[in-house]
Formats: structure tokens, sequence, C-alpha cells
């Protein structure tokens, strides 16, 4: 384990409001471990504000361990400066929530030159970045898209016609949750047609637009595959504004709050129970044991079980 200068505020880019830390600045020489993580866009969404939030507190928790969390707010540049910046810091592990998951390979690559161990959390790298990384810790994104297909199969008793509303193109989380969905639908649904899958960006207004559009375009639309609940809400909202809310069948890849509410209401059909808490606290785990050096598995994946109306009332409504 490293002994190095814990430096908590990068002045640097404190002033583009696009760094966090857990602490103050200070010089030690006591042995404690520093994770520096890079976020990929804390404000976009509260699932991402709640996982940083739990991501500080659990590092808070622990004797002997501290970070330097960043934030790349989205900006795919700025995440590779900050992995470079992790690395001249010298940190015991850098973990990486991707903003893209090929364009990061590089930065991931000079960490594996460096000796620091890299942890890829919540959304993969670009499987050309494995040979770089020590593991990922997170969501099996692509079981969380055939769960979601399976609840549509369900739902729509093997035939129909389905519109996809998935999230930002070259997102790995958006293209794997895709993958999964439309795998499960060709191989045991070739009653189902999947007649157009649209990126939204994760943004609730895009697909609320996105909706319109496909619903103005197909007359025939017998349900639609969201991403997660905060493109199915902004979906929902076209969907009542036309009147076909509860007519059109929908499933999720991931419950939010809101989501969880429409459930009960009768307009998603399911969705998958993903904890921003679990998949913070995850992460931090198999990073200290990485910089500790131990050997941990390639996939660290926690729970996602599907939810639906039936079985709702055996989870908590999620607080984001």
């Amino acid at each position: 384990m490293k002994r190095i200068l814990t430096v908590l505020i990068v002045l640097m880019l404190a002033v583009s409001g696009l760094v966090f830390a857990t602490g103050d600045a200070e010089a030690t020489d006591d042995g404690t471990i520093v994770i520096g993580h890079t976020a990929n866009n804390v404000g976009i969404d509260s699932y991402q504000t709640t996982h940083d939030q739990v991501f500080r507190d659990t590092v808070a928790a622990l004797e002997g361990v501290s970070a330097i969390q960043l934030d790349a707010g989205g900006d795919v540049a700025l995440q590779i400066n900050q992995v470079e910046d992790l690395i001249q810091k010298n940190v015991d592990v850098i973990v990486i929530w991707p903003v893209n998951g090929k364009a990061i390979v590089p930065a991931a690559k000079k960490a594996f030159d460096a000796g620091i161990p890299v942890l890829i959390c919540n959304s993969l790298i670009d499987e050309s970045g494995y040979q770089y990384v020590k593991g990922f810790a997170g969501p099996d994104t692509y079981e969380e898209g055939v769960n979601a297909a399976v609840g549509m199969i369900e739902a729509l008793d093997g035939e129909g016609n389905v519109v996809e509303l998935m999230g930002m193109p070259g997102y790995v989380t958006a293209i794997r949750r895709s993958e999964g969905f439309q795998d499960k639908i060709a191989d045991d649904a070739p009653g189902i047609e999947i007649l157009a899958t649209e990126p939204t960006d994760w943004n609730r207004e895009k697909a609320t637009r996105v909706m319109e559009n496909l619903l103005t375009k197909y007359q025939n639309i017998d349900g639609v595959y969201v991403a997660d609940d905060n493109i199915g809400i902004g979906a929902l909202n076209a969907l009542k504004e036309a009147g076909r809310a509860g007519d059109i069948v929908m499933t999720s890849a991931c419950m939010f709050g809101e989501g969880y509410d429409a459930m009960e209401e009768g307009f998603i059909y399911g969705s998958v129970y993903q904890s921003p808490a679990e998949d913070a606290k995850k992460a931090v785990e198999v990073a200290v044991k990485l910089a500790n050096g131990e050997e941990v598995p390639f996939w660290n994946f926690f729970e996602t079980p599907v939810v639906t109306k039936a079985n709702m009332d055996q989870f908590e409504r999620p607080n984001f």
C-alpha cells in the first residue's frame, strides 16, 4: 500500500464546481488508503446523486480510508484529465464510472501502466479495456434488459409491436440494457416486433418528445420498453397526453421512486430494483480490497430483483 500525500481538494478543477472531496487537504504518512473516484455526472439524475453521497458516507465510516472524489459532469475529456490527475497523485486505487466506455480505455491503460489498480463501477468499460482494469462493481445491466423483456413477453402474451426508449448512445449501460432486451425478444418472442429504438440521453423531457413522435409515427404500438424509470415517466407523460396511458404496456430496466408510484397506479407493468446505495457500497468494498492487494473476481454484481405489481409490496419505494 502506497504512503502518499492525501489531497482531498483539487484546486485546478474546484473552480468549475466539478470536484468533491471527503475532507480538507492533509499530508499523511500513516498508511491511509486513498481511493481516487471519478464519477460520470452526479447532477444528471437522483440515482447518481444518491450513489455519490453513499460513496462518501461509506468511505467516511471506514478507518484508514479516504477519497478524492471528482465529477466529470458528463464530459469524457474532463474525465480523462481527472484520471491522469489521480495517476499523478499516486492514489492507491482508481474507481471510474465511465462517461464513455470506449473513450476512457486509454486513460485506464495509463493507470495500468503506472501500476495503479482500476475498478470500473456501475457502467462497463468497452471490452477492449478489460485487460487494463481489475474488475467491475455494479449491476448486471444486460440481465436487467433481459428481465424487462420477460415482463414484456408476459404482458403481451408474446404478440405485439414494441418501441424502445434507450439511454445515451455510446454509454455501455444503455447499450447492454438494449442488447439484453432485444436478444431476449428475438430468442423467445418472434411474435413481438420492435418497431423502433430511439435514444433519450437519459433525459426525461427528451423522452417525452421521443414518445410523442413515436405515437405520431406508429398507430399500432402495444408496448414501450424504457431503459429506466426516469425515461419511463417522460414517456408516460406523452402517453397520458395522448390518452394511451395504461393502454400501452410499459416495462423498465431500473426502478425510480416515481416509477414505483406509476406501477402502483397500473401504468408500468414491470421494472428492476437497482439500489444506488448498494451500488456505491459494492464499489467501495471492492476498491478497498484492490488497494490492499487482494485478489477479487472480475465481476462483482449486486442483486437487482424483478418488481411487478404482484410483489412490489416486498420492496421499499426508492428514494431517488
